[in-house]
């Protein structure tokens, strides 16, 4: 998905912005296992958030050589605004269906936007997700995934995401997420789903799952970055929450959120390695 020459160019080295919280907590059952957010919870997102939302975007030279390389024939500013119409024409579509917070597949969008066929929409998808929203593991993320493996954690991912997401962990670390120790029926991606987080929606299917494996759902443990979309459909379902805090430019506390006034996480962490601690 990322070749060499684009890696080198794109991939820089991030390091997490400190927040005022403090790990603190506790559970009371014992953890069989542990499902994650990816962007800002395990990678470090320089915009936050995987970048679908819209959003001032400061970087529209790196967008006007990446449009040029690309022959595509308009103005930054004109697919920014065809860009972000296009995802909301989707959703608009998804709600009538009944998707209470629908996901739309990004490179369907890129397709219509550029007038190009599936091959080039996805390489310029990948590179433009890079420009906005540039990447990195977050601090003790192979450790972290090595010390569940160790532990016989059944370990998953209820993300939003696009194509491209899994492909971070092969950037990174050189192979897929079942080599990591992900479970192949634990993973679950907003583009292939149709539903967004703050949805229950793919909460609710790895639920499902997990009792299937006979794992109840306070057995289970999610971990996000964000108040909303993370520690609400969480707890929606009877997991077990757990808030990372390690990173101001993803922490998403959402106290002006009415569904997030009377709700707290079970416990905090601000390193990856702490949730060995509490598990």
């Amino acid at each position: 998905m990322l070749d060499s020459p684009l890696k080198s160019k794109y991939i820089k080295h991030l390091t997490p912005i400190p927040t005022f919280l403090r790990k603190n907590g506790k559970l009371e059952e014992k953890v069989k296992s542990i499902l994650f957010d990816i962007y800002g919870t395990l990678f470090i997102s320089g915009s936050g958030d995987i970048s679908t939302a819209k959003k001032k975007l400061e970087k529209t030279r790196e967008i006007e050589d990446l449009l040029t390389r690309f022959k595509v024939k308009k103005k930054a500013e004109t697919v920014f605004k065809d860009y972000f119409a296009a995802i909301e024409k989707e959703h608009a579509n998804l709600r009538k269906k009944g998707v209470d917070f629908p996901e739309v597949n990004i490179d369907k969008i890129w397709m219509d936007v550029l007038d190009a066929n599936i091959e080039m929409a996805r390489k310029f998808a990948v590179e433009y997700e890079l420009i906005t929203n540039p990447v990195y593991p977050m601090p003790h993320l192979n450790e972290l995934l090595s010390r569940c493996r160790e532990k016989g954690i059944y370990t998953g991912i209820i993300s939003n995401a696009q194509f491209y997401t899994s492909s971070l962990f092969d950037w990174f670390f050189e192979t897929d997420l079942e080599g990591l120790g992900f479970d192949h029926d634990l993973i679950f991606f907003s583009y292939l789903s149709g539903y967004a987080k703050p949805s229950v929606f793919m909460f609710q299917a790895a639920a499902d799952k997990l009792k299937e494996t006979g794992i109840s759902p306070g057995s289970a443990l999610y971990l996000g970055n964000d108040m909303l979309n993370d520690i609400y459909p969480a707890k929606a379902v009877g997991f077990k929450t757990a808030l990372f805090a390690g990173d101001a430019r993803s922490l998403r506390l959402r106290k002006e959120k009415p569904k997030c006034k009377k709700i707290s996480p079970d416990i905090v962490i601000t390193d990856l390695l702490q949730l060995i601690e509490f598990i």
